[in-house]
């Protein structure tokens, strides 16, 4: 488990990030798989959830969790929510005690955001389609809509991912990047583009009003460590998915 020091130091919060070790399932899932639509056996995952829950401290049937869809979709969640909800969106937030956010990737970055004054919480899925919508400042204004959380109070944590070292793009999504002003993360190297999906996620997050240090970027890329964690770009689309997971005590 990876944590920030930003929010270790928080109190009242529990976060992490998964690695792919410690579980039950076989390869290629192998071995904390967390997700239940790549192809593992379901009941396996449900154990490496269990696992999970346990090493947290929280009832596994409170965890919500997404049906992610690329999309820019926030969800406030409610009390009534837990496992079996899995809204269709690409972030959730919440300012229930005892009700876990999860995000799952396999090189999108998970975001965690702590809002310490107003006591709310988010985790959002930021791949390159997240970024280009900007979900990242838009769940930073709909926590400030529901809960009336200061940016500048927010304390954010981006989790491992694909890094700008393998994420080489196509000349299309290149154009997309610039269209959508987002050009300084683009990089050329021997002829080939790549992609900074985290320089876009932290100028978003700035402008959208938090400070540089209220921002922790754990720069550890997915592709170039698939002993420690599940890439989908590495392993040719068929892998598993490592989460991030924050709650309120």
């Amino acid at each position: 488990m990876i944590t920030s020091k930003l929010l270790a130091e928080a109190e009242g919060l529990l976060h992490g990030f998964t690695e792919r070790q410690g579980g039950g399932s076989d390869a290629p899932y192998a071995s904390l798989n967390l997700a239940y639509h790549v192809g593992d056996d379901a009941v396996v995952v449900d154990a490496n959830h269990a696992l999970l829950a346990e090493q947290f401290g929280y009832a596994p049937e409170r965890l919500v969790h997404m049906r992610q869809v690329h999309s820019d979709r926030i969800v406030r969640c409610t009390p009534e929510m837990g496992f079996e909800s899995r809204p269709e969106c690409d972030a959730l937030m919440t300012d229930i005690g005892g009700q876990p956010l999860m995000v799952m990737v396999a090189d999108c970055t998970p975001v965690l955001l702590f809002d310490p004054r107003r006591r709310a919480v988010a985790a959002v899925h930021a791949g390159r389609a997240g970024a280009l919508k900007n979900i990242v400042g838009k769940t930073v204004a709909a926590m400030h809509d529901a809960y009336g959380s200061n940016p500048a109070d927010l304390l954010a944590v981006l989790g491992p991912s694909i890094g700008s070292c393998c994420y080489e793009i196509g000349p299309e999504v290149a154009a997309e990047v610039e269209a959508a002003g987002c050009g300084t993360a683009l990089s050329l190297r021997d002829g080939r583009r790549y992609l900074d999906v985290n320089r876009i996620l932290v100028q978003q997050l700035e402008a959208a009003g938090l400070s540089a240090g209220h921002i922790d970027l754990l720069a550890a890329c997915t592709a170039c460590a698939t002993d420690r964690f599940f890439s989908y770009r590495a392993e040719g689309g068929t892998t598993g998915r490592q989460a991030g997971v924050i709650v309120l005590k």
